[in-house]
């Protein structure tokens, strides 16, 4: 006995449209809730779920598959979830660049202050455990990723994520000061 997905497949290479509702039917509130696990929003899980079907209709990718098509619409999903949320953080910190750009524009930004902020959060950083000072120019100047640090320092991904975080911890009153100077 063939399973339902693939019955449902052949239909759909045959031509039968029906095949399709059954396959949206049979998939669209699992895959909504597989998206929920990705994401916080379910207006977003079934804009993601949507578009997929949508994508698998138009572009007739339903004819490339010879065994389940379940795996690839999880896995579509998931990838397509990830997508939005990277998409959604980016106009996120686009919005937080234009606001600062207006500010700055609008000359209500006093350089003066900023360079004390600058002063003040360089001592803060110097101020920090030697480890964590380290650790925290390496991947905020030099833009270096965890792996990296680790392998130039010796010691553990981990371990860099820990301190990382601590000298984080330790500056998250100065945190205003750090995004206005890397956007400046």
């Amino acid at each position: 006995m063939k399973s339902k997905d693939l019955q449902i497949l052949e239909k759909l290479k045959q031509g039968d449209s029906k095949a399709y509702k059954e396959l949206f039917d049979l998939y669209y509130m699992p895959l909504c809730v597989y998206a929920l696990k990705y994401c916080d929003s379910f207006q977003l899980a079934e804009d993601i779920v949507q578009d997929l079907f949508v994508q698998l209709w138009d572009k007739k990718l339903f004819m490339k598959f010879e065994g389940a098509i379940s795996p690839y619409l999880f896995k579509s999903v998931k990838n397509n979830t990830f997508q939005a949320i990277k998409k959604k953080s980016r106009y996120h910190f686009e919005a937080i660049e234009n606001q600062i750009n207006k500010l700055m524009a609008d000359e209500k930004v006093d350089l003066a202050s900023i360079e004390k902020e600058k002063i003040k959060l360089y001592a803060e950083v110097e101020a920090l455990p030697e480890k964590s000072k380290e650790i925290f120019k390496a991947i905020v100047l030099d833009s270096m990723k965890y792996k990296e640090v680790a392998a130039s320092l010796g010691i553990s991904v981990n371990t860099v994520k820990t301190q990382y975080s601590r000298a984080l911890k330790q500056l998250r009153n100065s945190l205003d000061a750090i995004i206005m100077i890397l956007l400046v």
